[in-house]
């Protein structure tokens, strides 16, 4: 855990120096940590979290449900759609239940490159798949997709002219409006037929704290965490073909039986997923 002196704590309780981290600024992947009740945080991380708690106390159930319907998505890639290698763009710090961990509860062989460019995911992340040789995490913004790509990891790992599957959860309400379209293009364009688009989206539905909460995350140390309207977030899957149930607040994705029944943030988050054509 961060001590918020520029050092952390590792599993064997010896205190480390920490990769190159600004302090000042909350990070995505670690305020993420904080509502998942991770360790992985700072001062300036929790602030930001407490922040968005003000407004709507049950905001750590958006992560949650967000968690759970990304497992839902990489079982259904892996166990029904065939999927074999997936690119999770975004994919934050380690925490139970990561995308190669339900892949590989399904088949070990599937090949996942996470994409982040928070140095202490970089660092946790590779420390823990050292050893691991199907899968990897690089270090890009994923803003440049082109650069995901080309990565020397990507190309060991990801067979393009195959199909595969790019996640992009909890990553665009990151970018402002026109960041966030042109990398969604950009990801539909870099897809191989047959390949999958699966993302995820705060929304501006019916919920009055919606507006309100993007305030606090617009307003705060993070600076950014767009909630957007229903068409907004079919315009990411343009050119796909939607998979059921398409475009749907996250715990109406396939639920199972750990999806939640009664969550109170339920129209807070929106995900869909589709195929680009083969035809």
């Amino acid at each position: 855990m961060g001590d918020g002196r520029g050092h952390w704590i590792d599993d064997d309780n010896f205190e480390q120096p920490l990769p190159e981290i600004d302090l000042t600024r909350a990070s995505n992947a670690r305020v993420y940590d904080y509502v998942l009740g991770g360790k992985d945080h700072f001062e300036v991380d929790r602030r930001a979290a407490e922040a968005m708690y003000r407004v709507v106390p049950e905001t750590p159930l958006i992560a949650r449900d967000n968690r759970l319907q990304q497992h839902r998505a990489v079982s259904y890639l892996v166990r029904e759609a065939g999927i074999r290698q997936i690119i999770d763009l975004g994919s934050g710090l380690p925490a139970v239940g990561n995308v190669h961990e339900v892949a590989h509860e399904i088949d070990p062989q599937v090949r996942v490159v996470y994409v982040d460019n928070d140095p202490m995911v970089l660092a946790h992340g590779r420390a823990m798949l050292a050893n691991d040789e199907t899968t990897a995490v690089i270090a890009a913004d994923v803003r440049d997709v082109e650069a995901v790509f080309a990565a020397p990891d990507t190309i060991k790992l990801i067979d393009l002219a195959e199909p595969f599957a790019v996640i992009a959860s909890s990553l665009l309400h990151y970018l402002d409006d026109d960041e966030a379209a042109t990398t969604a293009a950009a990801i539909r364009e870099r897809l191989t037929p047959g390949s999958y688009l699966m993302l995820g989206n705060f929304l501006d539905d019916d919920e009055d704290r919606a507006k309100e909460l993007e305030r606090a995350f617009m307003e705060g140390d993070l600076g950014g965490g767009r909630f957007r309207s229903w068409g907004e977030l079919q315009s990411f899957f343009d050119g796909l073909e939607m998979v059921e149930p398409g475009l749907v607040y996250a715990n109406d994705w396939r639920p199972d039986e750990e999806t939640p029944e009664d969550s109170p943030v339920h129209t807070l988050y929106a995900v869909g997923m589709a195929q680009k054509p083969t035809g």
